[in-house]
């Protein structure tokens, strides 16, 4: 038999899937400010390791977008178990951002690389909302709004298109590849909320918020649903499209290939 090959210490890599309330925070990446969701999570695994760690999302959130289910992932060797870990960062971090779960992972699993989809909800309110829910959704006041137009409409974005008419330029990443493939778009309406729940492979910048925006105008009669079809056939991106508020959103979940978890 031939010599085993003789590898060194692997350090552990660590899969943190984390919620967090968006509205006081820059959005998730890390920010000159120092005020983004990444930049305390950087600063409570500095304060547990005594060293700076680094950190990779599975994606970013805009400022004042919260989350339900977003993933980081880190390299550290622990000598203590995952809930040590989990309590050891959760006691470094501000109010408004929570680990939920942590967990050893292999190597080959990446936040971000090794991730398929994701799934974003927003969430409406007929009428005004409750004080204690105004910073999770939009309250729609006085508008009125009919949901079997918006279904309509919904159809449109289904499957594989480019939605550079759906996003907005992030300067120096305005060169990502505006095509995405979206699966679900689905509209949940029970008494006075209604959710749109939105996956796809992933999202341009602004890309959900935007067609959260224009299914709204199509509920309000601002737009027709043919006119959706037409927006995103054209490809570009025009003062018709209005980006729904960023508080409404939420990243719910992040979709791994088991293999890799």
């Amino acid at each position: 038999m031939g010599r085993e090959l003789e590898l060194p210490d692997m350090i552990q890599r660590w899969r943190c899937d984390c919620a967090y309330d968006g509205t006081e925070f820059s959005g998730w990446q890390k920010q000159p400010d120092g005020k983004a969701v990444q930049d305390h999570i950087n600063a409570a695994l500095e304060e547990v390791f005594h060293h700076p760690v680094k950190t990779v999302g599975a994606g970013r959130t805009d400022a004042g977008v919260h989350a339900k289910g977003q993933v980081f992932h880190f390299d550290k060797n622990w000598e203590h178990g995952e809930e040590s870990m989990e309590q050891a960062i959760r006691s470094h971090l501000p109010k408004g951002i929570s680990p939920r779960k942590i967990r050893k992972v292999g190597p080959r699993f990446h936040a971000h690389l090794s991730a398929r989809g994701k799934q974003y909800c927003y969430r409406v309110v007929k009428g005004w909302a409750m004080p204690q829910e105004e910073r999770f959704v939009l309250s729609l006041k006085k508008q009125k709004i009919s949901t079997l137009e918006m279904e309509q409409a919904a159809q449109f974005f289904l499957g594989e298109h480019d939605f550079s008419a759906f996003s907005a330029s992030r300067g120096k990443d305005s060169c990502e590849n505006p095509l995405k493939h979206v699966w679900k778009v689905d509209l949940k309406a029970q008494g006075d909320s209604l959710e749109f729940i939105i996956e796809g492979s992933g999202f341009l910048y602004k890309m959900v918020r935007s067609m959260v925006g224009a299914l709204l105008d199509v509920g309000t009669g601002k737009l027709s649903p043919q006119k959706i079809y037409e927006i995103l056939k054209s490809r570009e991106r025009t003062e018709v499209v209005v980006s729904a508020p960023a508080h409404g959103l939420s990243l719910e979940k992040v979709f791994y290939r088991r293999k890799q978890l």
